[in-house]
C-alpha cells in the first residue's frame, strides 16, 4: 500500500464552504475512490496560508491515473473549482509531496 501527499490551495474566505462540500461527498464520488484502491484519505487546512494538504493509501498509484477520465471526478473538480486554485481542465492545482519521514 502506497501513502501519497499533496498539497492544494483553497482561495480565502471559502474554509466553511470546502468543509461543507466535502462533509457531504458524493456516494458515487465516494464509491469510485474506494473502488480505485484509495483507503485511509485525509485533507488537513492551513490556516495561516489557505493550503490543503491531502494524504491517502493506494492500493496501486498507477490506478489513480484513470482518475481523470471518470465523469464524476470531472463533475467534482467543475463543482470544486470556484473556491480553490484550479487547472484549465477543472482539475484542482496538486502538488506532489515528497515524504522525508515516517513512523508506523
Amino acid at each position: 500500500m502506497a501513502r501519497i501527499a499533496f498539497k492544494m490551495t483553497l482561495h480565502p474566505g471559502f474554509e466553511e464552504e470546502y468543509r461543507k462540500r466535502h462533509d457531504t461527498i458524493w456516494p458515487d464520488l465516494q464509491a469510485l475512490l474506494k473502488e480505485t484502491g484509495i483507503s485511509d484519505y485525509s485533507i488537513f487546512l492551513d490556516e495561516t496560508t489557505n493550503s490543503l494538504f491531502g494524504v491517502l493509501k493506494a492500493e496501486d498509484p498507477k490506478a489513480l491515473d484513470n482518475l481523470p477520465a471518470q465523469p464524476v471526478m470531472q463533475k467534482w473538480w467543475a463543482y470544486m473549482k470556484d473556491i480553490m486554485a484550479s487547472n484549465e481542465d477543472n482539475s484542482p492545482v496538486s502538488i506532489p509531496l515528497k515524504e522525508v519521514f515516517y513512523l508506523p
